[in-house]
């Protein structure tokens, strides 16, 4: 069958990943055709999942595009503007690659409606601006049998090698704190390092493909990175007295490369291997250290509006926004009266402009962001803001970036407050007291007394 209609023209604007889009100039704010579709994440510090060289790839289910299994995001961005579908709760089908190719086979067979939910946007504008998506979910039975069988050939899968793993007394490991060599089962080596020094990542029973765990794990430290906050050292001591002290001698719980080590992950569809460490695993933990004494709150850095500088207060951002990109945060707020939810919308706006490689004081569009930097640097239009109604709009509530800290950061002081109500914007209504003694005379508080007295 043919695949369902593109995008067209509105593909034309699409942006790639890093938001650079070439020969685009004075494109303005009502731009519809500069989509974000896929949640977006701040620059952080190393340690998340890289892709791997060789890797299988995925078709598209309706033309010939292929994509590794790893970049599975790209895939799916693909199919909702080429081809208008959206697959439903994606990261719960337990193998992607099997599921593609099934409906791939499928929709060769009979039409696309005949198994998928037909959502209509803009339904009220004219027909030929009118757009049809279609939504393929486990509401359909088919689908919802697919995932489930999908689920349990996974399972199988994992236990087998699980039940490998048990069994096999020919591990040979060595432990990554104190190099001492374990010979036998694997639960000796893990056991160890839960009693020993304190890191515990779980019952034995509860990891599958262990060697490649630990090798992961011990790559990161070869490489000096904590395995808890994920930051990168200068030499091995420091690292270590760094997990130490602030009791990192844990894993990330963030981290969702560790998913795949955790038998739980494939028994119940949604279950975080997070739960896995709220087990009640009292015979490992009686020789843990239970002094807290010198933990200290891991910073948690903002990063600029303009470049990748990170700084961890926002009074350092701020300096720093000024001296390199003469953006004065603090004194917009001040001058024009700026409360918590208006810096909020502002902060978010500049970081869609930026992503999006636009200037937002001349609207020109170029090629990356490092020639919108040296623009609006050279013209002095950091400083120069839009008009109010066009950032102070309730789509700019939504975050640009999933992770932005600088969000959290922004100060409710009193002076917003006062702001507002020099501007006339909060009305204070002064509390009537006219007919308080009728109020009193009627309250249900009498009936009460008078009851409670008459059983007295």
């Amino acid at each position: 069958m043919a695949a369902p209609k593109t995008l067209g023209a509105a593909t034309q604007g699409e942006e790639d990943s890093d938001g650079n889009r070439g020969g685009a100039r004075g494109v303005s704010y009502e731009d519809t055709k500069d989509y974000i579709l896929e949640p977006l994440s701040l620059p952080e510090s190393p340690g998340g999942t890289t892709s791997l060289e060789g890797s299988p790839s995925v078709p598209c289910i309706f033309c010939e595009e292929h994509f590794p299994v790893v970049e599975q995001d790209k895939l799916l961005k693909h199919m909702i503007i080429e081809h208008k579908i959206v697959i439903a709760d994606v990261k719960l089908v337990a193998d992607f690659q099997r599921y593609i190719l099934y409906w791939r086979k499928r929709f060769t067979e009979q039409p696309i409606t005949d198994f998928c939910s037909v959502i209509r946007i803009n339904s009220a504008a004219p027909s030929e601006e009118q757009d049809n998506y279609f939504l393929l979910c486990d509401v359909l039975p088919e689908d919802r049998i697919l995932r489930e069988e999908l689920q349990k050939q996974r399972l199988k899968e994992i236990l087998e090698q699980q039940q490998q793993e048990r069994n096999d007394n020919s591990f040979h490991g060595i432990c990554m704190f104190c190099n001492e060599e374990f010979l036998g089962n694997r639960s000796v080596l893990l056991n160890h390092m839960a009693r020993e020094h304190a890191f515990n990542i779980g019952l034995p029973d509860n990891i599958v493909n262990c060697n490649e765990f630990l090798c992961t794990l011990q790559k990161k430290l070869d490489n000096l990175q904590c395995l808890y906050c994920e930051k990168t050292f200068r030499d091995k001591n420091t690292l270590k007295d760094h997990m130490r002290k602030k009791q990192h001698r844990r894993i990330n719980p963030k981290n969702r490369e560790y998913d795949r080590f955790y038998v739980i992950n494939y028994l119940e569809l949604g279950k975080s291997w997070e739960e896995v460490q709220l087990e009640d695993d009292r015979e490992l933990l009686d020789h843990q250290e239970d002094d807290w004494s010198d933990w200290e709150e891991h910073p948690v850095s903002a990063v600029c509006l303009f470049c990748e500088k990170q700084a961890e207060t926002i009074e350092k951002l701020c300096v720093h926004m000024e001296d390199a990109h003469e953006f004065d945060l603090l004194k917009i707020k001040s001058e024009l009266g700026l409360n918590f939810y208006q810096q909020v919308k502002l902060v978010n706006f500049i970081r869609r402009q930026i992503h999006q490689c636009r200037c937002y004081g001349c609207h020109e569009k170029f090629r990356s962001k490092a020639d919108l930097r040296t623009h609006m640097e050279e013209a002095k239009h950091t400083s120069l803001l839009p008009e109010k109604q066009i950032w102070d709009q309730p789509q700019y509530y939504f975050p640009t970036y999933e992770n932005d800290t600088l969000l959290c950061t922004l100060s409710d002081s009193e002076s917003d407050l006062t702001a507002q109500e020099q501007n006339g914007n909060i009305a204070i209504i002064s509390e009537d007291t006219s007919k308080l003694h009728a109020l009193k005379q009627s309250s249900i508080l009498n009936q009460l007394l008078l009851h409670e007295s008459l059983k007295n």
